[in-house]
């Protein structure tokens, strides 16, 4: 028999949604446990660890802003912070707050069901300390939109003699690489990032690529103190700007559209964006996402950079993407990647002409070649934004499982909350702009939201919330009503969940910015929370 303990809330995952969401509900009084199944903090960045590991948001601002003296208090390095960069910081977070009293590691949730008799979650999990059932009033999945990896069902997968790695479930210990032939399949964001390392440890590094994608590069290097020093004495407006624009970043997008600017003056635009690095490129111009015409512009732009880059031009043919508007699939940001294909010992391969049939004991074969390896890294990528949650067997009111509401793809109110499943929310859930954004920014506000519409049910008597159908209905409706004015649904990307054979093609974030969902948001919160049956 599973030993029951009582808590107000649990919260599941301990990356930066989890631990911010705890010291939350510890201010207002609750008790709450973080289950984890890792054996520290970190969520996103204690799994995702591969050669090159890095945030595509420059340091300054992926970072809480909660608390204006851990702003001051923390000394990031490098402009783009690094994997172990990240988890020192998180673990510094846990200790400041003194977060690991109430966090369970090493613990998978496998369940979790609501109980109408008693408006409680049953919530289960397995760990070494044996089976255990949580009661709680809340059950919060701060469970990440990155964070379910997966190899695709390759046949003879089981077979390969060598030794084999996914990006997103990194070894702890170091992998050396020194003097081995290495296969590396996928040239998405972990791809990008991990093939320049691998590349320079190798012997033979052979990139399988189904899919080019745009990178820009990332022009990583030491923080320039001056401008660190800036940014924490005007800290305050900063994170304000932030909240209220599309990327949650400090920056606002172009003003001007790229076809209404002479060619001389876009060519200036996009040179003076790409010297200056990371992922503002794709938003330099007001049109980039909504007109083909003007999306075209930039891609050609960075085809061209392909080509200056790269020696071989078969090589860089390859590597240029025509299949999907810049910016569809989230841009990658690179150190060296296009140039790491110039190196005598790199091989890139194209299986979307030559696809690859089956992986044998000694290293892969494709419809045209076998090749032999010591090593495999599959860069494959995730179930994004559903994948960690339906890994649990989530049931609402009536024993409803979260896998059959979702059975036609992911339906939520405001992307933290689903009709049927009350006192449940989902922090950055499908129907935010959570990985269209900095996700800080949008985490921060998720949990502040959630923790404030915990506060005004307990003010006013109220035990349960859960959002009307019809109002998250509305909001699913707005969310593709939204994406179909952009050029978003043009890519088969995971933002579709398109990478995941069978899994349903809906539009899974919400375009519209972060600025304008937290007004929504505020808004529903001033209305008395419009749009939740309140008990």
């Amino acid at each position: 028999m599973a030993r029951v303990r009582e808590v107000d809330a649990v919260i599941v995952g301990a990356g930066f949604s989890g631990l911010y969401m705890l010291h939350k509900l510890r201010g207002q009084g609750l008790s709450a446990v973080v289950f984890e199944k890792g054996d520290g903090v970190g969520g996103t960045w204690y799994w995702n660890r591969y050669p090159g590991a890095r945030c595509d948001v420059e340091s300054p601002y992926y970072s809480y802003s909660f608390d204006p003296e851990l702003e001051q208090e923390w000394e990031w390095t490098e402009r783009y912070p690094a994997q172990p960069e990240l988890m020192r910081y998180l673990n510094f977070v846990a200790d400041r707050y003194d977060l690991r009293r109430d966090l369970q590691l090493e613990t998978t949730v496998t369940a979790a069901e609501y109980d109408g008799g008693t408006n409680r979650w049953r919530v289960s999990t397995s760990s070494a300390r044996g089976d255990e059932v949580t009661q709680a009033r809340f059950c919060i999945m701060a469970t990440g939109c990155l964070s379910t990896s997966r190899i695709p069902d390759f046949r003879g997968l089981e077979s390969f003699r060598g030794e084999v790695y996914h990006t997103g479930a990194w070894p702890h210990e170091d992998v050396d690489f020194t003097g081995k032939r290495v296969g590396v399949v996928g040239t998405g964001s972990s791809g990008i990032q991990s093939i320049p390392v691998i590349a320079a440890q190798a012997e033979q590094l052979t990139v399988f690529q189904r899919t080019p994608n745009f990178s820009v590069p990332a022009k990583n290097g030491p923080l320039d103190q001056e401008f660190w020093r800036q940014v924490k004495a005007d800290y305050r407006r900063i994170r304000e700007d932030a909240k209220h624009t599309p990327t949650g970043l400090p920056f606002p997008p172009g003003a001007d559209a790229a076809l209404e600017a002479a060619p001389e003056e876009r060519q200036r635009v996009f040179d003076e964006h790409w010297t200056l690095g990371g992922f503002r490129l794709a938003q330099c111009f007001s049109d980039l996402a909504v007109s083909n015409e003007a999306n075209e512009t930039v891609a050609e732009y960075i085809r061209t950079k392909i080509d200056e880059i790269v020696d071989d031009p078969e090589t860089a043919r390859l590597l240029k993407p025509y299949d999907h508007p810049v910016g569809t699939k989230r841009i990658c940001v690179d150190t060296e990647y296009y140039a790491t294909y110039n190196r005598p010992n790199v091989q890139l391969v194209d299986v979307r002409s030559a696809p690859i049939e089956e992986i044998t004991p000694t290293g892969l074969r494709t419809a045209e070649q076998e090749y032999e390896f010591d090593a495999i890294v599959f860069a494959t990528g995730f179930d994004a934004m559903t994948g960690a949650l339906l890994a649990i067997d989530i049931r609402g009111r009536d024993g409803v499982a979260l896998r059959e509401k979702w059975e036609a793809g992911p339906r939520a109110y405001l992307g933290v909350s689903m009709a049927g499943f009350p006192n449940l929310f989902t922090v950055t859930g499908p129907g935010s702009p959570s990985v269209l954004s900095n996700m800080v920014t949008s985490i921060e506000q998720h949990v502040d939201w959630i923790a404030a519409h915990i506060e005004y049910l307990d003010a006013n008597g109220l035990q349960s919330s859960e959002p009307l159908a019809e109002a998250e209905d509305a909001w699913v409706e707005h969310v593709n009503a939204l994406a179909d004015m952009t050029l978003f649904p043009q890519a088969n990307s995971w933002y579709l969940g398109a990478n995941v054979p069978g899994k349903p093609r809906v539009f899974m974030p919400y375009v519209g910015g972060v600025g304008a969902y937290r007004a929504k948001c505020d808004e529903v919160a001033a209305k008395s929370y419009e749009g939740f049956a309140l008990a």
